[in-house]
């Protein structure tokens, strides 16, 4: 390997926290990484094109549960951090760690023009010496084939001119446990020489960082990681709703089945998937490998599945409003408990309430929904807001179907003032109670 003046340049910066560090994209991965950074002496640029988040990010709030107001203002205080729109901020910057999002389109391609336009701007500003990680989830190849591209314009040789790496992020929202200073990171880089400085520059905020032998094999270990999980929460979707069928409880099958101390790791069903990994990651792995001339059956068919999950959950509904209530579901008052895409968080991106809620309203019933996180939800054109949890209001309703199992919700109160209960969670596992049925 040969060793280049600017690597050892940046080595010394890194390890004497002289290393300027620019964090585009402040959402849910790159706020926690670039505060991370902060409280550890590094000077951040937090960039992102939302002037809303710029501004209330400068005054120290924080839209991010896992970021605490009182960790960013002493941050801002300290002069370690700052917030702007302005990409020329990277110029001042050594290391530039790109964690925009990588959405899919309506065609259920990649969209990965987020990271385009993120590295053209970077491109534009780019100086020699620079380090350069991509941490959005993408497909393999992304990291060679359009950023390298994209610099190698510039005349620059990377793994000595610039580096360039690719570490994919692994944030839980909400999680008490894992967060960014103690989840393991993985690297990869396009060279040694830029494989080695992300290794070190990530090891002074993380304890454990394991490096791979290529930016592709990176990238692939993210889609991998959320691949595996979206496809075994397909198959319990499925055994769900064949247990279903078959008048059995799923809920009591799993607890059985997870006794056995090895060859089980338990995964449990649920309404449908959300968030900004686990509905899209496995899709653009399916993308790249029909470029590729292989046809990702096992991973189409885990999407189909577990997209389906949303229209089971409110066919389940009409069958029990028909059935148990007496009445159509046409205008019928139902009430939706729990709208973020997980439980303890106010995310609501791809959360399988809003399809509930849009197929429920499509059929003419009366739908209101209770959420601790969120105080109001689009539907369409409509905007839907958060009712209170009393008893006049829950005794109101022909239906409370339990979507998103927050920790702070009391399901002894709307037990106890419900007339039926859909619950897709199992949060009333220990009562056994005739008004209450399960996914």
């Amino acid at each position: 390997m040969k060793i280049s003046i600017y690597r050892e340049k940046l080595k010394d910066k890194i390890n004497n926290k002289k290393a300027k560090i620019a964090v585009i994209g402040l959402g849910y991965v790159g706020l926690p990484l670039a505060v991370e950074f902060a409280k550890k002496g590094f000077f951040v640029f937090g960039i992102d094109i939302d002037k809303k988040k710029i501004k209330a990010l400068s005054r120290g709030n924080s839209y991010i549960q896992d970021i605490k107001r009182t960790a960013l203002s002493e941050l801002l205080s300290n002069k370690l951090i700052s917030f702007s729109c302005d990409y020329r901020n990277i110029v001042k910057s050594d290391i530039i760690i790109i964690c925009v999002p990588t959405p899919l389109r309506k065609t259920r391609e990649p969209d990965i023009s987020y990271v385009v336009e993120a590295t053209r701007k970077i491109k534009d500003n780019v100086k020699k010496g620079q380090l350069v990680i991509l941490e959005s989830t993408t497909y393999p190849g992304t990291t060679e084939e359009i950023l390298l591209v994209l610099f190698s314009e510039r005349g620059l040789k990377v793994g000595q001119d610039f580096f360039l790496a690719f570490s994919p992020e692994r944030v839980d929202p909400g999680n008490r446990v894992f967060n960014t200073s103690n989840i393991t990171k993985v690297v990869g880089g396009v060279s040694k020489n830029c494989a080695y400085l992300s290794k070190l520059i990530y090891s002074k905020i993380i304890p454990q960082v394991i490096l791979v032998s290529s930016s592709k094999v990176a990238e692939m270990t993210k889609l991998l990681e959320n691949t595996f999980r979206a496809v075994n929460i397909a198959l319990i979707n499925e055994i769900a709703l064949m247990c279903d069928k078959l008048k059995i409880n799923i809920w009591e099958v799993i607890e059985a089945a997870k006794t056995k101390p090895f060859g089980f790791m338990p995964f449990y069903p649920g309404p449908g998937l959300g968030g900004h990994c686990l509905p899209v990651d496995p899709l653009y792995l399916s993308w790249k490998s029909r470029r590729h001339g292989f046809e990702p059956r096992l991973i189409e068919l885990a999407s189909q599945i577990n997209s389906h999950m949303p229209n089971h959950v409110v066919n389940k509904v009409v069958e029990l409003i028909n059935s148990k209530a007496k009445h159509s579901i046409l205008e019928a008052n139902i009430l939706i408990v729990g709208v973020t895409y997980k439980r303890d968080i106010c995310d609501i991106r791809e959360s399988p309430s809003i399809d509930i809620i849009r197929m429920l309203l499509e059929k003419q019933a009366n739908v209101s929904y209770y959420d601790p996180y969120v105080s109001q939800l689009p539907i369409g054109k409509k905007s839907l807001h958060s009712i209170k949890l009393t008893k006049k209001n829950i005794f109101g309703f022909d239906c409370v179907v339990i979507v998103t199992d927050h920790a702070k919700i009391d399901y002894s109160f709307i037990l106890k003032n419900s007339k039926l209960i859909f619950d897709t969670r199992n949060v009333f596992k220990k009562f056994n109670n005739s008004k209450v049925f399960r996914l």
